[in-house]
C-alpha cells in the first residue's frame, strides 16, 4: 500500500489531495488563486485529520511542476520539497500540461470516436496560453510550450485528427477558432490523474532530484 500527498497550486483551482495506490482518499480544493499559499498548509493538516493519518506514515510527495502561475509553482514546489527533506520521503514531480492531458483522456473515454490528441491549455493572459499536445497514449506530440493564439493555430495538427482541447486556455481558444471537430473541456478536475500518475512514478521509483529541480516555467521567469 502506497500513501502520497498530492499538491497542485500551479493554476486557477488548487487542490491538496491524498492518494491510497492511486486512489483519492480525500481532497480540498481553493478557487481563489491569490489565496492558494495560506490554503496549503492548513489543507494538508486538514486533510491528516480527516484521513487519520500522521505526516509520517505518508510514503511520497507529489507536486505540478508547471507550466502555471510563477508564484503557484514556487508555492507548491518550496512547500513539497520542505516537507520531502524533513521527512525523508521521495520527492515525485508531474507537468501540469499532462495532467490536464490525462484528465482529458479519462474525461473522454468512450465519446470521441476516431484518432483523437489532446491538448492542454493553461491561460497566460491576453492571447497567450501554455499548451502542449499528446495522444491517448500519454506520447507527447508537441512539447510544453508558450503560444500567442491565432485563427491558423493547430491547422495542421488537427487535419486527420479529432481534437480535445482542455483546460483554462480552452474557452480563450473556442472564442477564436472555427474547427468544427474539436471538443473543448474548460472545466476539468485534476485532481484524480495527478493522484495516478503519483502513485505510477512511486511504483517505478521515478523521483525528482530534491536539491537541483525547479519549476517548468516555459518562459523566463524574471524577479525584482
Amino acid at each position: 500500500m502506497a500513501i502520497i500527498l498530492n499538491i497542485d497550486t500551479s493554476i486557477e483551482t488548487a487542490s491538496v489531495s491524498i492518494a491510497k495506490d492511486g486512489a483519492l482518499i480525500a481532497c480540498i480544493r481553493n478557487t481563489i488563486q491569490k489565496e492558494h499559499a495560506a490554503f496549503l498548509h492548513l489543507a494538508v493538516k486538514d486533510l491528516l485529520i480527516r484521513s487519520s493519518l500522521q505526516l509520517k506514515e505518508i510514503d511520497a510527495i507529489a507536486t505540478t511542476k508547471g507550466p502555471g502561475s510563477y508564484t503557484g509553482l514556487r508555492v507548491g514546489m518550496a512547500s513539497a520539497k520542505g516537507l520531502c527533506y524533513a521527512l525523508d520521503k521521495p520527492f515525485i514531480t508531474i507537468g501540469t500540461l499532462n495532467a490536464i492531458a490525462m484528465a482529458a483522456i479519462n474525461d473522454t473515454k468512450g465519446s470521441v470516436p476516431g484518432h483523437k490528441l489532446f491538448c492542454p491549455m493553461i491561460d497566460a493572459r491576453r492571447m497567450e496560453v501554455y499548451t502542449a499536445i499528446f495522444n491517448e497514449e500519454m506520447e507527447e506530440i508537441l512539447s510544453p510550450c508558450a503560444m500567442v493564439l491565432n485563427n491558423n493555430s493547430f491547422q495542421n495538427i488537427v487535419k486527420n485528427s479529432n481534437m480535445v482541447f482542455a483546460g483554462s486556455g480552452a474557452l480563450k481558444w473556442s472564442r477564436l477558432t472555427d474547427l468544427k471537430t474539436s471538443l473543448f473541456l474548460n472545466d476539468i478536475d485534476l485532481a484524480p490523474a495527478i493522484a495516478h500518475s503519483s502513485y505510477s512514478k512511486l511504483i517505478n521509483k521515478d523521483f525528482t532530484d530534491l536539491s537541483y529541480s525547479e519549476p517548468l516555467y516555459v518562459k523566463d521567469f524574471f524577479s525584482a
